[in-house]
Formats: structure tokens, C-alpha cells, sequence
């Protein structure tokens, strides 16, 4: 197993605050499953407006955090090359079956599927106590410069 922090995880992938939702990810194999850890703080930007008196993580942030994930296990297997970019194609299957809610800790667990040439699909879970909250199937695209 492989830990990153998140300097480490902030030279595999472009996103930044407040835009990268995961703080450490375990590589578990290179290019194929991983799994991230992010606390969501209560003042993470979107409780303001999502929603203000009930304040939970919205679905497309949960997915987010998975395809992050996946784009840090692929790009570290990649990571001999210094120029790629990995871009979200499609999310299939997405399944919200409980609220995350400021200061939980969550996990987000991938696993490849499949390739074709350039695009990759992995398979994602959420998890906060050791009980899945949500899952998706997502593939992304990774290009060259």
C-alpha cells in the first residue's frame, strides 16, 4: 500500500481548493483501487446555499471525491509522465442512500473496471462508519500534451 498526503496527492492531480475533496488517499494498486479520506468541515462553501438549516454534501460533490480518487490511482501509475490531464467523461449508477453531513469523516473506495485506448471506468463507494452511503460507476478520459 501506497499513503498520500495531500501535497503529494495536489502533484498527481490539478485540482485545488476549494475544489479537491479528498485529504489523503491509500493506493491500494497502482492504476486499478484506491481509497481517499476527506472530512468535510462545516464550512466547506457549499452548506450555505446546500442547505442552510439542514446543511448535507451534495451528491455531485460525493462523485466528485470518487473520480478524484480514481484520477490519483491512474495518475500515479502514470506519473512518469509529467503533462496529462484526466477528464470525467460519464457517471452511471449513482446511488445516494444516506446524508453525509458537515465534520463526517468519509472514505471513497474505487476500483477499475475496464479500460479502453484512453478512457478508464472504475466502479466507486462512499462510506462514512463502515457503512456505504452512496456508489457509482464513472469513466474518465486521460490526454496527453
Amino acid at each position: 500500500m501506497i499513503s498520500l498526503n495531500i501535497d503529494e496527492i495536489k502533484e498527481l492531480i490539478p485540482h485545488r481548493d476549494p475544489f479537491l475533496f479528498v485529504d489523503s488517499c491509500n493506493i491500494e494498486k497502482e492504476g486499478e483501487h484506491g481509497i481517499s479520506f476527506k472530512k468535510f468541515s462545516e464550512k466547506e462553501y457549499f452548506f450555505k446555499g446546500h442547505f442552510p438549516d439542514n446543511p448535507i454534501v451534495p451528491g455531485v460533490i460525493i462523485v466528485e471525491a470518487m473520480a478524484q480518487t480514481a484520477g490519483i490511482v491512474v495518475s500515479y501509475k502514470l506519473r512518469s509522465y509529467n503533462e496529462k490531464s484526466v477528464l470525467f467523461m460519464s457517471v452511471n449508477k449513482a446511488k445516494f442512500r444516506k446524508p453525509i453531513l458537515p465534520n463526517y469523516n468519509v472514505s471513497f473506495e474505487v476500483k477499475f473496471l475496464n479500460r479502453v485506448k484512453d478512457v478508464y471506468k472504475f466502479s466507486g463507494i462512499c462510506s462514512y462508519n463502515n457503512s456505504k452511503v452512496s456508489e457509482a460507476e464513472f469513466s474518465a478520459m486521460i490526454t496527453y500534451k
